[in-house]
């Protein structure tokens, strides 16, 4: 398979197994391991390969084929300094893309610094999607992006039927802009939608900009 297809995940806790399960159950290769044998036997049916091995030693990592993986995902639970020394191995091992689950903020910035090119906060993204799931209940979908922005998918609210983009204006008003549009009926999706576009109850919406001023949009 070419590069695009190959994954590493080291760590088979809860989060490290569905990452796993989820890139092969859509067709990519997959190798995890963990020194946990029975959490390499849980996820032998969901992977190319599951090997009962210790991530915290660089010459093992490189006769894995690291370097050759798309993306490896490091998630070895509470134990940060693990996570930490397998993100430098890796670092100086080329891999491509780090992902590492990180245990709190302090921890995150060292994974940065020592490699990570992904920090990833499982409870805080979850808590944050959660809220703000509450707090509007019109957003389906909320992609965190740097420096406060995100991608947000959401059913349109009253105030949008019936009106045209140009005249929401939001991005004028909000600097927010409606990238896509897809109709759930019919299934088909607009890329950039025109000005001109007049929005159904039935469309989808997909935002990007601040993710408190498409909140405000989505209230006004």
């Amino acid at each position: 398979m070419g590069r695009e297809k190959r994954f590493f995940v080291i760590g088979l806790g809860n989060f490290g197994f569905h990452v796993g399960k989820t890139l092969y159950e859509a067709g990519h290769e997959v190798i995890a391991i963990d020194v946990d044998r029975d959490k390499v036997q849980r996820i032998q049916d969901y992977a190319t390969y599951a090997v009962v091995g210790d991530a915290v030693n660089k010459e093992f990592l490189s006769g894995q084929g690291v370097g050759e993986m798309a993306a490896v995902v490091v998630s070895t639970g509470e134990r940060s300094h693990l996570s930490t020394l397998i993100t430098l191995y890796l670092k100086e091992l080329k891999v491509p893309r780090i992902l590492v689950k990180a245990v709190s903020e302090d921890h995150g910035r060292i994974l940065e610094k020592v490699g990570a090119t992904d920090v990833i906060y499982p409870e805080k993204d979850m808590a944050v999607k959660t809220a703000r799931g509450l707090s509007t209940p019109n957003i389906l979908e909320f992609i965190p992006l740097a420096e406060d922005y995100s991608i947000t998918e959401a059913e349109p609210p009253a105030h949008f039927i019936g009106k045209t983009l140009a005249q929401l204006d939001l991005r004028k008003n909000l600097q927010v802009t409606i990238i896509g549009i897809k109709d759930v009926l019919s299934g088909s999706f607009s890329l950039v939608p025109t000005p001109h576009y007049v929005i159904k109850d039935s469309d989808l919406l997909i935002f990007l900009g601040k993710s408190d001023d498409i909140e405000k949009a989505l209230k006004a």
